[in-house]
């Protein structure tokens, strides 16, 4: 989500003074009216990894999306997709709603199910879409953990669910204390509601939904914690099933950067 021109506050978004002059790429390039796809960003990610390399750097990629992710690292090859097919999904999910929709895609492939937030329902389309034009399960689409990759040392941050969920909630009180419904009201203007992804983002649906009188604004707060979490528990069961991550936890005592550089050092 940091991809989209501003998206700050709900996205954490590193500030100008916090880059501290590394150079960082692929932030704000795309209007909130832009549907994102993984394999557009495979061609953009790629294309910068490579030109970090040329220059004699290591490049770092930061994130929480598993599917990009691996997208970057890995030779995905993404399934061509359908106009018509993906018209009548987005039909029938909007007449019938994600949950409807998730429990269909958990009949015809329970691994993409279990990969796919019930109330993801553009992610939960392209599965049903890929199933369909193909007759293989989405989630066969995703090569094994020892397929080839570029080689990249992977580190994974790992924390106590009651310390996470407790800083998922500062971080949401600080995203509404920092002019987060000022930021969505402007983005509004320009076209957030019509952006089919940007649209969904955590913490910006919910306000959305504050600014056209659906909640309350503490009802949006509350809805984001609670989102913020389950996704949360999502992104930590994608990860643990990705051999090749090394976890640390930055409560253990020891200085994060100090245990990620010996385990940088170790590989």
């Amino acid at each position: 989500m940091q991809l989209y021109r501003g998206m700050d506050i709900g996205t954490a978004k590193v500030t100008a003074a916090e880059t501290k002059g590394v150079p960082h790429h692929l932030l704000d390039i795309w209007p909130v009216t832009h549907t994102a796809a993984a394999a557009e960003y495979q061609a953009l990610a790629r294309a910068a990894l490579d030109g970090i390399a040329a220059r004699g750097r290591v490049p770092i990629l930061a994130g929480g999306s598993g599917l990009y992710i691996r997208a970057a690292l890995e030779d995905l090859n993404f399934p061509v997709t359908d106009a018509g097919a993906r018209s009548r999904l987005e039909s029938s999910l909007a007449v019938e709603g994600a949950a409807v929709l998730h429990a269909r895609l958990a009949a015809l492939d329970p691994a993409a199910a279990a990969a796919i937030l019930p109330s993801n329902g553009r992610r939960i389309v392209r599965a049903l879409e890929v199933i369909e034009l193909t007759g293989r399960p989405f989630s066969a689409t995703m090569p094994s953990y020892s397929s080839p990759a570029r080689p990249a040392i992977q580190i994974g941050l790992t924390l106590p669910r009651p310390v996470l969920d407790s800083l998922i909630a500062a971080r949401v009180d600080h995203m509404w204390a920092s002019g987060f419904e000022d930021e969505v009201r402007s983005l509004a203007g320009l076209g957030l509601r019509e952006g089919r992804t940007a649209s969904r983002a955590l913490g910006y649906q919910q306000m959305l939904r504050h600014l056209d009188g659906s909640c309350t604004l503490d009802e949006a707060r509350d809805e984001t914690v609670r989102a913020t979490r389950r996704f949360a528990r999502r992104q930590e069961s994608w990860f643990r099933r990705d051999p090749r991550i090394l976890w640390l936890d930055p409560t253990s005592g020891d200085d994060p950067l100090d245990q990620a550089l010996g385990l940088i050092r170790a590989e």
